[in-house]
């Protein structure tokens, strides 16, 4: 385990999100599905369940999640049982606790890029880290050669995204099973962010849990996303290896120390509704897309757009002058338009393309926000 506390950089996303995500009349960027309220969510519970929720006794939980919502997530793999699931006080909880626990001063990391943040700041805290780029003219996929290449005697860790953030790529299944094999040849964990699995247009073909196909593989997974509950913080790690299981709750006491019991119980209501929550969900993108469409079809000399393969989000490119950063600060700034320009998902690891921006599409009200973006463009185009 890492022997010093590093000082962390500001984490650019939520920088950008803390200014404007709750001033910004039209948040266009967001990366998780359309919540829905809680009188909808205990309108799904049996009548046991809202009883054992109005009576439930407000103490402390178990570090490693109660042991009736673990159950239930282990339902959502293959491979699992509730021994398997660790929860944490959402996603990033999850990330700190599996790099500082798997990574050591003299281990080596591989990243994708480009990526949410903290995939990349924590390894390089703690180590040193090596990335490798997502090709975005072989729809943002991964060269496995490449990752072979960065392999060192000491790696101990690759991270994972997908569907990925920002841009929505799968990886087709040969190069994931591909990955897998070259990871247990030289025994390396895999951190797999899988928070958009189950999320994207009707039909979407998702990867397989990594839990469930690799022994040293570690599913990362929320209530945030996929299932549009951000605010239960709700998270959990599926892994088969008790040891680094039993290590991250170790140093989850220095973290939450246990989740909100009250958000455990609502999350195993939702998790007892996962298809319908995830096919509600699905349903929004698929009448969302079509409208990011017919708006990048009208300004083909500004944008170049293609379709994600999943999640509610995409990286599209911005051809005009102004540079995409330029172009989004005035967007919020003079139509209360929010996006998130590429230049958040920078890398210290290698060259990520400055020229995009990441939208989002898994919430209602759509229309309106597009048809500011629309009128801003239209105004600057007049002037």
């Amino acid at each position: 385990m890492a022997t010093t506390m590093p000082t962390l950089p500001d984490f650019r996303l939520e920088t950008h999100f803390s200014k404007w995500e709750f001033k910004a009349r039209y948040h266009m960027t967001a990366s998780d599905a359309e919540s829905i309220s809680m009188r909808d969510l205990l309108a799904m519970a049996t009548p046991q369940e809202r009883e054992a929720f109005d009576g439930m006794w407000l103490g402390y939980t178990e570090t490693f999640g109660a042991p009736d919502l673990r159950a239930v997530i282990a339902q959502t793999y293959v491979n699992q049982s509730a021994s398997d699931i660790l929860c944490f006080a959402g996603a990033s909880e999850g990330i700190f606790a599996a790099n500082n626990v798997i990574l050591e001063r003299d281990s080596h990391a591989i990243v994708v890029t480009p990526n949410y943040q903290s995939h990349e700041t924590l390894p390089v805290a703690i180590c040193e880290a090596t990335g490798v780029p997502l090709d975005p003219d072989d729809g943002w996929s991964l060269d496995i050669d490449r990752v072979k290449a960065a392999i060192r005697p000491n790696t101990r860790l690759v991270t994972i995204n997908f569907p990925h953030n920002p841009t929505g790529a799968i990886l087709p299944l040969d190069r994931y099973m591909a990955l897998i094999a070259l990871c247990r040849t030289h025994g390396i964990y895999i951190l797999h962010d899988e928070i958009f699995n189950g999320l994207g247009p009707t039909g979407t073909s998702h990867l397989p849990f990594v839990a469930d196909l690799y022994e040293r593989g570690l599913s990362l997974n929320v209530m945030s996303k996929s299932y549009g509950l951000p605010a239960l913080r709700i998270g959990w790690i599926a892994c088969q290896d008790a040891e680094i299981l039993s290590k991250m709750e170790r140093m989850k006491h220095y973290l939450s120390i246990c989740n909100s019991g009250p958000s455990e119980q609502l999350a195993k209501i939702a998790l007892q509704n996962r298809d319908k929550l995830l096919r509600r969900n699905c349903q929004i993108v698929d009448e969302n897309l079509p409208k990011w469409d017919a708006f990048f079809a009208r300004h083909p000399d500004l944008f170049d757009w293609r379709h994600p393969d999943g999640s509610c989000m995409a990286f599209p490119r911005y051809k005009g002058a102004d540079g995409v950063e330029a172009f989004c600060r005035a967007l919020v700034e003079d139509s209360g338009v929010l996006l998130l320009p590429g230049t958040i998902y920078r890398s210290e690891l290698g060259p990520v393309p400055r020229d995009r921006f990441r939208i989002g599409f898994g919430r209602g009200g759509l229309d309106e926000g597009l048809a500011a973006m629309e009128a801003h463009i239209m105004r600057n185009k007049a002037s």
